[in-house]
């Protein structure tokens, strides 16, 4: 697979993409990362946070509990809730895509893609940002990450670990840039069978084709 990124951006340009998460909200900074790729409009994910949870309580349900996780599923109900309440000229839909698939997933001028990996105790997949060897992931508990997927390069090295899979990423704010993965962790994670979720969980963020008058 060729090297490619979003838009065919630099990485310092896909990095300021990423804001700093606090709690259990990496789909919500991935999917206001998106909506400010493909329509320039930053929406602030503590504002969409405080929402969510809060009208969760009113039985408008886009995340499993207040401050806990958002699956898949919920991250397309979220989008396009917030898509109807900005205006804004975008969609979502879930699929499951083959790690080959993924890096022309790039190449679209219209459309993002977030990724959600998954991991068991003591199994957590290496994580690491920029060409640091520092593994930023080093979890012992059972957990999930939703990123945006952002550029795929086979020459890619953090520290002397070849990453080609790069994503703007919910653990820095406007960082100098994107966080890395192996090749073979990546796919493990991704590729780790959910019930009712699947595995390999893309979902696809689009802009709406006007309709011509």
């Amino acid at each position: 697979m060729k090297k490619t990124s979003i838009r065919a951006l630099p990485e310092t340009s896909l990095a300021k993409f990423q804001s700093l998460q606090t709690g259990n909200d990496c789909a919500i900074h991935s999917l206001a990362a998106a909506i400010e790729i493909l329509t320039d409009v930053k929406l602030n994910p503590t504002d969409i946070i405080s929402e969510v949870n809060r009208i969760w309580w009113h039985g408008r349900f886009f995340r499993l509990a207040p401050n806990s996780g958002i699956t898949p599923p919920l991250q397309v109900r979220l989008l396009d809730y917030l898509a109807k309440k900005h205006n804004l000229p975008l969609s979502a839909r879930l699929l499951h895509l083959s790690p080959e698939v993924l890096p022309l997933m790039a190449e679209a001028e219209n459309a993002v893609c977030l990724v959600t990996i998954y991991w068991w105790f003591k199994n957590a997949p290496a994580i690491y940002y920029m060409d640091q060897p520092q593994n930023y992931n080093a979890l012992q508990l059972a957990g999930g990450h939703t990123m945006v997927f952002a550029a795929y390069d086979p020459t890619h090295l953090s520290g002397g670990v070849r990453t080609p899979w790069g994503f703007i990423n919910s653990w820095v704010s406007e960082g100098a840039g994107l966080f890395w993965m192996e090749d073979r962790e990546f796919r493990k994670a991704w590729g780790m069978p959910i019930p009712r979720w699947g595995k390999n969980a893309a979902v696809i963020i689009s802009q709406k084709e006007l309709k011509s008058s």
